[in-house]
Formats: C-alpha cells, structure tokens, sequence
C-alpha cells in the first residue's frame, strides 16, 4: 500500500527542482516506490571537495532533498514540510561515478516525519547514512 498523499511523478519533481541547488548539483529524482523516492547525485567537479572525493554537505543535500520531497508528498493536501534536523555519518568516500540515495520513512506522524536516507556508490557500497526530521505545517493554520 501506498504512502504517498499526494499525486506526483518524477516529471514533476524534475520541473520543481528547476533552478535551484538541486539542478545546480545535477540531482536527479529516479524512482518512486510505494514506500520510497530514490534519487541521484554525479560526483564530479560540482560535488567533490579540494581533494577529489564527495563532498560530505553534499550528500547531506541530496539527504535532505529525498527526506523534503518524501514528506512533503507523503503529508496530508494542504501541508508543508519543513526540516527541523539532518544529520549524517559519511561511511566511505566516492571519487567518480554516480552516487545514489533513497529514502524510506522511520515515523509518519500527523505533524512530524522522521526519514532514513542510505547513499550508496555505482558499486552499491554504502556512502552515506543520514536521516531527518521533518515538521509537517498545515498550510491552513
């Protein structure tokens, strides 16, 4: 079943990424499950820190972006989604390639989402682990 409260595809999640640190960083949403959104990041000169490996705030963008995007999708019509806490333990470095990150929810509450994103490297060894809190905000209030 179903998480999602909200209609979207990854057309549409591409089109509201226009412009913004996402497409700058080449991030690309490329599948959602019915309990996960799976997105990835290039490690090249946009991504990779003086010596040559995978910036870790950059993984932490592409966290958050997956993390954001699942809660705001998987909130009630009418809600927001914002990030209250990120955090993220760098596991090992990537170099070149791809890397690519998906998020599955911990806790879907009526007002907070904790969310669990695994990056892994184009050999699927794992990269980065993070998860965030999101507050969820009735736009109406």
């Amino acid at each position: 079943m179903s998480i999602w409260k909200k209609e979207f595809n990854l057309e549409l999640m591409s089109k509201s990424h226009a412009n913004t640190a996402v497409s700058h960083l080449g991030i690309e949403a490329t599948e959602i499950g019915d309990d996960f959104l799976r997105a990835r990041m290039p490690v090249d000169t946009r991504t990779k820190q003086p010596f040559g490996l995978l910036h870790g705030g950059c993984s932490v963008v592409l966290a958050e972006t997956l993390g954001s995007m699942g809660a705001y999708y998987a909130a009630a019509e009418g809600c927001h989604a914002v990030g209250l806490d990120i955090n993220a333990n760098h596991l090992r470095p990537a170099t070149s390639g791809w890397v690519t990150g998906t998020a599955r929810p911990v806790h879907l509450g009526r007002t907070t989402h904790v969310w669990q994103i695994e990056i892994v490297d184009d050999a699927g060894k794992m990269v980065c682990i993070s998860r965030i809190t999101m507050a969820i905000l009735d736009a109406n209030r």
